[in-house]
């Protein structure tokens, strides 16, 4: 008879839940290798079997159902979880995702969590009971806030799933994400090179990931070229509260700036708007570029320069990775994150380079 031993760390955590990849890692071998020994299979050793059946059993492990029954059959349906529709950007990947799912046989079902925690983890609930083959989510601003992921970590345990847009490094996964701090720098040195010296930020919240990207590609930039940004020219809108009022400030300021670079183009237009009201010349005396080539960038009076975040390619890229570990053979090949370029758009809202 073989004894296994358990550490006092792995005591201490006997009433947590257990995973096949929490034995896996404890016993050092994958979790394909975990699987197979609790099926009884003969392509694993004795010995390994019964030192992860002796393992889960001291664990009271218990196979996941749903993990079972997905693996052996497939919805051909792909979960899809946005912050909201009416963004342009989201509109545009979730065309990439139903273009990318169709090609390959998979169809889509999409739910909003208007940027809440609650509505993102009941969605993943009512999907992940048998529904879909994998997810795809754009992590909503209260659960980044709250930086509560667990939901993500148990879904991870039954179907495969891909972050885009909105990320996080604590969650172990496939991403597409676009190039948010190289968009950031490209805005603030073209402002910078088409002569403005004193440049404002409008940007979110540090806990929204692609605004804290965005600024930091913001500073890098004025860094790069010494240009020193007073503390009021750096605006961060809590939008639980008037957008308006908050953007207002950095337009009011006796020393206004003479550039500014705002993280989305709903910043972007309405601190363009505050600026025509009190007269000021748009781009001689205030140039502005925004973020996402939307309706809005492209519609505005003047029309906003930008950054272009190629939605459809992002939705493309992130279905391709989602199948593709759907369809593998191999659970445990390493995640990957795959980031988009941004092009920059000029238009009327800045002044031109000579």
């Amino acid at each position: 008879m073989k004894i296994f031993y358990i550490c006092k760390s792995q005591q201490k955590n006997m009433g947590a839940k257990i995973t096949l990849k929490k034995i896996a890692k404890e016993l050092g071998v994958s979790t394909s290798t975990v699987s197979k020994a609790l099926s009884d299979s003969h392509e694993i050793s004795v010995e390994t079997r019964e030192k992860v059946k002796a393992f889960a059993k001291m664990y009271n492990y218990k196979p996941n159902s749903l993990a079972l029954r997905l693996r052996n059959q497939r919805s051909m349906v792909i979960g899809v979880i946005i912050p909201e529709i009416v963004h342009h950007f989201f509109s545009t990947v979730i065309s990439g995702i139903e273009h990318g799912a169709n090609e390959r046989g998979y169809n889509v079902m999409v739910c909003f969590s208007d940027e809440s925690y609650q509505k993102e983890v009941l969605n993943i609930e009512m999907l992940a009971g048998g529904s879909v083959d994998g997810f795809l989510v754009s992590i909503a601003k209260e659960t980044q806030e709250l930086s509560d992921f667990r939901h993500f970590e148990d879904l991870k345990e039954e179907v495969p799933l891909v972050l885009f847009d909105r990320v996080h490094p604590k969650i172990n996964c496939d991403k597409v994400v676009v190039d948010d701090f190289g968009g950031g720098y490209k805005a603030t040195e073209y402002l910078i090179k088409t002569g403005c010296k004193k440049l404002a930020i409008i940007t979110t919240p540090d806990f929204v990931s692609v605004g804290l990207e965005r600024k930091k590609g913001f500073l890098k930039a004025i860094n790069d070229y010494n240009i020193a940004v007073p503390s009021e020219y750096i605006i961060q809108v809590n939008e639980k509260n008037d957008i308006t009022a908050q953007i207002q400030k950095v337009i009011n300021l006796p020393d206004r700036p003479d550039g500014i670079f705002a993280v989305n183009e709903i910043y972007a237009a309405t601190a363009m708007k505050l600026a025509q009201d009190k007269g000021i010349k748009i781009p001689e005396e205030m140039s502005f570029i925004g973020f996402t080539d939307g309706y809005i960038s492209q519609f505005s009076n003047p029309s906003l320069s930008t950054l272009a975040q190629h939605g459809h390619e992002m939705g493309e890229k992130a279905i391709e990775l989602l199948i593709n570990r759907i369809e593998s053979k191999d659970s445990d090949f390493p995640f990957q994150t795959k980031v988009i370029d941004v092009d920059l758009k000029i238009r009327n809202s800045t002044k031109k380079t000579f």
